[in-house]
């Protein structure tokens, strides 16, 4: 067994020695302290974020795939930020996919076992064909999962590009990445819990990344989210409000032309600004590579 007391996530917190003791209050307060950190060793590392995106936006504009692959926290986070990109921003459910150490049964109860195994990784990676045109991203707080590191080997020699999230210094054997990302968040509140400040850094990145990503894919116009495509109450609600807004009609015309787009505000405000039919504004649309700012604009 492999001694991993000197990584940083595994160190004790000066300011936490006394938590058992400490009111609510205080405890409140050093836990919003220590977020602070998280945030701030985030910050540190935008132009290693800023490489992550450009990675991404090239794979998914050629139709390539972002996996997330990760163990218990980690993993979780890479599927909560997969899970949510359809909705949001009206993606294939394959474009972006969270891998959890143990399969589905390891989001709801831990399968902590599951992490030590580098060869489910590499399966994993052939099942899913991951080549050329695909973007790996291994997630691993604590630097050393097995399950991680075994993902990102048999996808780089597979040919996909790779980045690795951690939050700890460099560890022996770390496996070969196009890109590494490291928010050293340090010691965490309770000792080598890395669902605190490290799984915080982490949500953090994974944000930023997909987001960026999906703005510069043309899934944002402005700071509205204009690819959704109203499928529920809430979402016809606020898509006839972006129509309302990006094309000046009330709000009774703007549901309607909503309902004319078939649900989606792209097209609802391609239809509008440019006079065009359904099928037309969906040709504009195709011509400017889903960027509504350019499909807006005359020819």
């Amino acid at each position: 067994m492999n001694d991993r007391g000197h990584l940083l996530t595994e160190q004790r917190l000066p300011d936490s020695m006394n938590l058992d003791a400490m009111s609510v209050a205080d405890a409140v307060t050093l836990m919003n302290e220590q977020n602070r950190v998280a945030v701030d060793a985030v910050e540190k590392e935008q132009a290693n974020i800023a490489a992550a995106v450009e990675l991404v936006v090239a794979s998914l504009r050629i139709g390539g795939r972002l996996f997330y692959f990760g163990a218990g926290t980690s993993g979780r986070l890479g599927v909560l930020d997969a899970s949510e990109c359809p909705p949001t921003f009206r993606t294939d459910p394959n474009a972006v996919q969270g891998i959890i150490a143990g399969g589905e049964a390891a989001m709801f109860r831990a399968q902590e076992g599951a992490e030590d195994k580098a060869d489910d990784g590499a399966r994993i990676v052939d099942e899913k064909r991951i080549g050329g045109a695909d973007i790996v991203m291994g997630i691993a707080a604590g630097g050393t999962t097995p399950f991680v590191h075994g993902a990102l080997r048999r996808a780089a020699e597979r040919g996909a590009k790779t980045i690795f999230l951690s939050c700890v210094q460099p560890v022996p054997n770390e496996a070969k990445v196009d890109v590494v990302i490291r928010p050293l968040t340090g010691p965490e509140v309770i000792t080598g819990s890395t669902r605190l400040k490290a799984g915080t850094a982490t949500k953090l990145v994974l944000n930023t990344i997909t987001t960026i990503a999906m703005v510069q894919l043309g899934k944002v116009y402005e700071n509205l989210m204009v690819d959704v495509k109203a499928s529920n109450a809430k979402l016809v609600d606020r898509g006839t409000r972006m129509v309302a807004t990006l094309t000046g009609l009330d709000r009774d015309a703007a549901a309607e032309l909503l309902q004319r787009a078939e649900g989606h505000v792209k097209t609802a405000v391609v239809m509008h600004h440019r006079d065009a039919s359904l099928p037309e504004a969906r040709r504009l649309l195709e011509l400017a590579d889903g960027q509504l700012r350019r499909a807006m604009r005359s020819e």
